[in-house]
């Protein structure tokens, strides 16, 4: 577990930020921000912060390696490949291995207990991508540790993103100002995304668990689709409210991240949906991974094989459970179709930019619900529910009827708005900058008070 809500809002972030401000120099201001990075991190397990160095180091040392050794770089970038990947193995999928390996051959071989370090996909998909683009050419090799370790660790966006190119930063790195502009759209965009997930996705999140997390007996098809809904809205409010609170984060230290979500519910095909979601994941495979394997310059039939091994890394990544990996290959297929039968994605008239909206919605959904669910027999049944659940007991009539209450309802009405780009239209509006502010300080202090009394809440991509 990282930083209570509280003393991360109250304490850590405001010393932090003062003393960034107040110390002279970029070497002094780096230090403080690694230092912070770092205990930031290592508040509820200690002794992977000393994974988190070493990750830095490694990288630092295979991508000064690629510059120093020209004539076996590529040996040094393979071997920056395999360390990367044997962390992740060792630290997040040896338990599912070997409990695999047992399922089918019957071995009783020990699972060892490994608890996974918070954000370890994030941080080494990051450092690698350093190795990488040093290999490439595009980046230099940093001479300096400290700001190799900065750029791994910097809290805001250390354990759940947006996954961030060391060219995109560095020089900021080297060279950034604070300024009362830069601090003030930062706090207002913090505000947000605290909004986000506390107001918004905290909600949903309360309704879904209660449905997935009740007896099968009670679940029908009202009961299947609202918790199918619910946990829709709960991971886009949730994760997109993360990624708003580390832009902001970095605005106000005078780092600038890149968008990682552009409202990808308003898609009318899972491609567009790609290019809306999770964007700084969506670019690292496609950087890394989609285009050294022949992108789509090799017909369309490479071009679709290599979509589907970009999507089963994608659901790898993203945890070790065979409901991952059915939701990373779900969504390859639908990629596959959508490539075969382009008619389905082809631009028509509003009726059918309807119904390809509701078809990439469904699809969206139906997927989530791969990926909320506790095993993929859970999955189908809940999948069953949503399209032939017509048993209307008292019990399950009553379940769903106790999680629509006004509070639910008018946070359900709240979000389905704040997933369309409804803002943009309104920003033409006299005084439109001077609401946002007001409103965006009013939700800072609400969350402050609904955090002040309520539970610990994590956000749900902690644990990739």
């Amino acid at each position: 577990m990282v930083f209570s809500s509280m003393i991360f809002l109250c304490i850590f972030l405001p010393v932090t930020f003062g003393l960034h401000l107040l110390l002279p120099g970029m070497r002094a201001k780096n230090m403080l921000l690694v230092i912070a990075s770092l205990l930031f991190y290592a508040y509820g397990k200690p002794v992977y912060v000393l994974l988190l160095i070493g990750s830095s180091f490694f990288n630092y040392l295979f991508a000064w390696l690629v510059e120093r050794d020209p004539g076996h770089k590529k040996v040094w970038v393979v071997a920056a490949v395999l360390a990367n990947l044997a962390v992740l193995i060792i630290f997040k999928y040896t338990g599912f291995l070997i409990s695999s390996f047992n399922s089918i051959t019957g071995a009783a071989v020990p699972v060892p207990q490994i608890r996974m370090p918070i954000g370890i996909s994030f941080f080494t998909f990051q450092a690698l991508s350093y190795v990488i683009d040093v290999y490439r050419g595009t980046t230099k090799a940093q001479k300096n540790f400290g700001k190799v370790l900065l750029y791994v660790s910097f809290f805001p966006q250390l354990i759940a993103g947006p996954i961030v190119k060391y060219h995109d930063i560095e020089v900021e790195v080297n060279t950034r100002t604070q300024t009362l502009e830069g601090t003030f759209t930062g706090i207002r965009r913090f505000a947000a995304g605290l909004c986000k997930k506390v107001l918004i996705a905290n909600t949903m999140g309360l309704v879904a668990d209660n449905l997935f997390g009740a007896a099968a007996s009670q679940i029908n098809i009202l009961g299947a689709w609202a918790g199918a809904i619910s946990y829709m809205l709960q991971i886009y409010f949730d994760f997109s409210g993360y990624s708003d609170m580390a832009i902001g984060l970095g605005w106000m230290f005078g780092f600038h991240f890149k968008e990682n979500f552009n409202y990808p519910y308003i898609s009318s095909s899972i491609k567009e949906f790609w290019r809306r979601w999770h964007i700084s994941l969506s670019g690292w495979f496609k950087e890394y991974l989609y285009i050294p394997l022949g992108g789509n310059r090799k017909g369309r039939t490479r071009t679709v094989i290599n979509k589907m091994i970009v999507f089963l890394a994608t659901g790898i990544w993203h945890g070790a459970a065979i409901n991952f990996l059915f939701w990373g290959v779900y969504h390859g297929l639908f990629l596959m179709l959508e490539e075969y039968v382009p008619a389905i994605v082809k631009k028509g008239g509003k009726v059918k930019g309807f119904f390809q909206h509701i078809y990439a919605l469904l699809v969206v959904c139906i997927g989530f619900v791969f990926f909320r669910a506790e095993t993929m027999g859970q999955g189908v049944f809940w999948l069953k529910q949503m399209f032939t659940g017509f048993s209307f007991s008292t019990s399950a009539v009553s379940l769903v009827l106790q999680q629509l209450t006004p509070v639910y309802l008018v946070t359900l009405v709240c979000a389905v708005i704040a997933a369309t780009p409804v803002n943009a239209s309104l920003k033409k509006c006299r005084g439109y900058e001077v609401l946002v502010s007001l409103l965006s300080f009013a939700g800072l202090l609400l969350c402050i008070l609904s955090l002040a009394g309520g539970t610990y809440n994590p956000f749900i991509y902690f644990r990739f």
